[in-house]
């Protein structure tokens, strides 16, 4: 049975290669404010930005310090806690939107856009 088994998607990946694609692509995310990936890409990595942006709605250097560790992106903690964190100051919750485009002409896997609420 698969009772609490969130997050286990395998991607066809050793776990190592996992973890480096899902960081990449949540330093892309915050980067660019929306990226385009596969539904089941789309659907676990929001999970780690959700995270990431409740942290940098409080400004420390605590909540830097394990962002950083997180992404290991210089760049992408500045803007998630100058510019992304402030603006989302007055959500609580909900900070990522996924929009279904098409399927991959190849082999027809779904593909969503992934974007930062404004």
């Amino acid at each position: 049975m698969r009772h609490r088994m969130g997050g286990s998607r395998r991607f066809g990946r050793r776990p190592e290669e996992r973890a480096s694609m899902l960081k990449n692509l949540a330093i892309s995310l915050i980067q660019h404010e929306k990226v385009q990936t596969t539904s089941a890409k789309a659907d676990e990595v929001r999970r780690t930005v959700e995270h990431l942006i409740t942290l940098s709605k409080q400004d420390s250097p605590h909540h830097r310090q394990l962002a950083e560790s997180r992404l290991g992106n210089r760049m992408a903690v500045v803007k998630l806690f100058d510019d992304i964190g402030p603006r989302m100051a007055s959500r609580n919750g909900g900070y990522t939107r996924i929009y279904r485009l098409e399927n991959r002409r190849g082999d027809g896997a779904p593909i969503v856009q992934l974007e930062i609420v404004e």
